[in-house]
This record gives C-alpha cells, structure tokens and sequence, in this order.
C-alpha cells in the first residue's frame, strides 16, 4: 500500500496498531483540551523542529548515505536540512500575519463577517524515501503554523533514515505533540485508515488510490502529492547548451529520484544531436566517474534498481537507440551499491514502460518534433503532470504552450525551481496530486476556515423571512430579481 515492502508479524502489527491508536486519541484529547496553540506555542514548536536540523545535520547525512547506499553529504544537506530549515523559518516569520481573521463583506450596518483560521487538529503525516526529511519536514512548517498536531508515518524503505526520525521529534517533543510511528506496509495500511483530521500523503498515484480509498471510509480529508511524467519543451529558440545542462542537473540530482525530475524530454527534430551532445558533456563535467563517485546517488534498492534496468531493456527490445553516458568506461556490473548511471533514449515508442511509468529514475527518454502543436497534443493526451518545463526566447510560444497545457506547476527556462519558491502553492493536478502546501498554501490546506458573523443588535436580518408575505414582500422582490 505504500512505497514500503515487508510483512509484519501478527504481534508487531497488533503493538503497532494499537500505539497509533493511543497516539491519535491524545493528541486529539490535548487539542481539545488546551484549544488552539498560541503564535507563540506554534513559533516555539517550529524553533525546536530547526533545532533538530541545526543539531543532527551530520547523523542526517550519515542515515541517508546508509540508506541509499550512497548519497553524498553536501546533497542530503541541501534537499535534506538546508531546504527544510528554510521552509521553517518562513513559516515562523509569517504566521502570525497568516493567523489574522479577514474581514468580509456584512449586508447590514454594525454587523461583523470575518473568516477565522482555525487548527483541524490532528493530521496524519505519511512520507516517502526518496527525501526522507525534506518530505516529512518541510510540509510541518504548514502543519504546525496552521496550530495542529501530527503523527507521521515514514517510510520503510530508508529504515535508518526512520529510525533516526523517531528518536530525533522523541528528544524534543511529547507524544500529545508530534509522534512517528514505524513499520512497514499492513502498519502504513492501517495507518492510513485512522480517523485523523487530515491525511498528507506523498508518493505514488497507484498508491495514493488506496489511501484515498482508506481514508474516505472515515471522510478524512487528503492532500496527495504524487507525481507522474513530467515533461520538459525544449523549444527552436532555447539555448541547448544551457538547457541541457540544467535538465540533466535535476535529472542526476538524487539520480533522478524526485517527483519533480524531468522525466521525457522534446527536442526539435534538426537539434537532437546538439541536445545529446551537450546532455553527455554536462555529465561528464558533473561526473568524470559515476560508479564511486560520493557525489553520485545510488538507486534505493534493489526491486527498483531492477525495475529501472528492465525499462531500458523492455525500450531497447522495441527497437529503442539507447545511449549510456558512462565518462570513465566503468564496469558496472561489480558494484557495492546499486549504481546506474544516467542513460538517454531517443524517441522510444509509446507503447514502452518508460512512456507510460513514471520513471524516477535516471533515464532520460528524448522524443523529437517539428511543430510545437505535437508537442502540446501529446502533453494533454496524457495525464496532467506535477510539472511542466519550457526552454525558449520565443514569448509567444512560451505563452501557447502555458495557456493550452495544465500541470501542477511550471519553471521557464529552468527545471524545477518554481518548487522553491516558499510563497508559491506546490502540489499536482488530476493525477499528480489534490490539494497544495509550502507557504501559506500550507497553512491554508491545515486550517478551518471558519465564518464567524456576529449580526447587528439594530437589525432583524430574518424579518424577511417571516410569514405573513405580503405586498411590500413582493414589490422587493420584483425589484431585486433582475438583470
């Protein structure tokens, strides 16, 4: 049900169940018990989160290398700490400003309208591998600026990374606070069923049906943040030195491991062997050795080490030019991790798995087109993608391709920065995602937003409404009810 795998003993499960139970039920108690944290409690809870970045920024990178196998320090430190603390710190200097009710319009003289933001009170938190701290703390700085508590469910997938997870919030928060809960599959089951206020879940869209499904049971809210193929338009105008250094620096980030990377690519047909040539030069510059190099990141596992390497073999049994960027000639095939290195594939047929899967990998499809109208048919016949990347120095079809295209988000002449970007909304549409955090998207998507009228003590707002109606009734109405 999760990215997670492995079975829970019939004892495990039953102890695991059980604590999410209690956990849930006093956090809730503590909610309605002491009512809505104070801007103060809710900056002195987002300092200690900092705290924990600031404090265990070396066991983080230690657990993640362990993790993935390899992972270099300066990349956990950036997506993992870096990020996450910024993230809190902008939650922490805004929410007060987020917290002020807005006033709206009241119909009557002296009455009050306003729109209060209210905690939801406990939302459950379910994180992925692929950036096992980033996705578990940076969406709190919404949770916790909006006034809730959390439980979280971390992946099972990066067990150290978990582990390390559990003992660092235990240090600095109690249970009635924020608490994480591990396990594999049947517990991330379960937990996805508890009857929370609202469920964050991010990860896989196959997998996001059953925690919707789960979820609904209880009518418990969800925000999902899935994926899908994110395409890139490398338009006639772009510079392709420059585009295809920047693509292939988020599509070897974390080898490609993130919701965000550029998973196919178009490229004018008469620029395929320019873009090509620049793609294998950026590596190379990045990269001169990929198997030991700590600054490559290793495939998370084996299950999908394999999974990736049989859609190259699946693309090239359909006929598909593969192209292996390797710098150094190494042997792969001896490795201590699970190292692939990054590999291009001109315009594969649509009916290979690496067209129709998300690749979350370090495979890089390029397709090729001569009219820019293909390209946007072939986006819109597919699911809408998280995001969406365009290259170019032509205006007017940087503006085509946005106004007939819909993804969650969308970077110009760059590859995934608009996720950056405290104040934007992140999140999918359709089948990349429901909902939307960071920012104040993140407090909005955490909190209530309650109408509170208070009516005129000089006024009978539902006079209008009492029978007998009379001529005076209809004349108002007749007055009223017109173009």
């Amino acid at each position: 049900m999760t990215h997670e795998s492995g079975v829970e003993t019939e004892a495990n499960l039953a102890a695991a169940v059980s604590r999410m139970h209690a956990v849930l039920e006093n956090q809730r108690t503590a909610h309605l018990q002491q009512g809505p944290l104070s801007a103060e409690n809710r900056i002195d809870w987002l300092d200690r989160l900092i705290g924990l970045m600031v404090d265990y920024k070396t066991e983080i990178a230690d657990a993640v290398r362990e993790d993935f196998g390899n992972r270099s320090t300066e990349a956990t430190l950036i997506a993992d700490v870096y990020s996450v603390i910024e993230s809190l710190k902008y939650a922490k200097n805004n929410l007060r400003d987020w917290m002020k009710p807005i006033t709206a319009s009241a119909p009557f003289p002296d009455a009050v309208a306003v729109v209060e933001y209210q905690p939801l009170g406990v939302v459950g938190l379910m994180s992925p591998w692929n950036f096992p701290f980033n996705l578990t703390f940076a969406p709190l700085s919404g949770i916790i600026s909006a006034g809730n508590r959390c439980v979280i469910k971390p992946s099972e997938f990066t067990p150290t990374s978990s582990d390390l997870m559990s003992r660092m919030i235990a240090s600095a928060f109690n249970e009635t606070e924020i608490a994480v809960v591990t396990g594999g599959a049947d517990v991330a089951r379960q937990f996805a069923s508890l009857h929370f206020d609202h469920l964050l879940f991010t990860g896989s869209t196959a997998v996001a049906k059953h925690i919707m499904r789960a979820a609904a049971e209880n009518l418990v809210p969800v925000t999902l943040e899935l994926g899908g193929k994110s395409p890139v338009v490398v338009s006639k105008s772009a510079a392709i030195q420059d585009a295809a250094a920047r693509i292939m620096t988020i599509k070897t980030l974390n080898a490609g491991q993130i919701c965000l990377a550029p998973d196919y690519v178009f490229v004018p047909e008469a620029k395929l062997d320019e873009f090509v040539e620049a793609a294998t030069k950026s590596v190379a510059t990045m990269f001169p050795t990929i198997k030991e190099n700590p600054d490559y990141t290793s495939i998370i596992n084996q299950q999908h080490f394999d999974r990736l390497t049989g859609y190259v073999e699946d693309a090239k049994h359909k006929g598909t030019r593969t192209i292996e960027i390797n710098p150094a000639n190494e042997d792969f095939t001896q490795q201590k991790a699970h190292v692939l290195n990054p590999i291009l594939l001109i315009n594969p047929s649509d009916d290979t798995q690496v067209m129709q899967e998300e690749i979350f990998g370090p495979l890089l499809p390029i397709r090729t087109y001569r009219d820019i109208d293909e390209v946007i048919n072939y986006v819109n016949a597919r699911p809408r993608p998280l995001a969406l990347y365009y290259f170019g120095a032509d205006s007017d079809e940087e503006r085509r391709v946005l106004d007939h295209t819909t993804s969650g988000g969308v970077t110009l002449n760059d590859v995934m920065s608009h996720a950056f970007v405290e104040d934007l909304p992140f999140g999918g549409v359709g089948a990349s995602g429901l909902g939307a955090y960071h920012g104040k998207a993140g407090f909005l998507t955490f909190s209530h937003q309650r109408s509170v009228y208070r009516q005129s003590r000089m006024v009978e707002a539902e006079y209008m409404l009492r029978p007998p109606y009379g001529e005076q009734m209809r004349q108002f109405l007749s007055a009223v009810i017109c173009k």
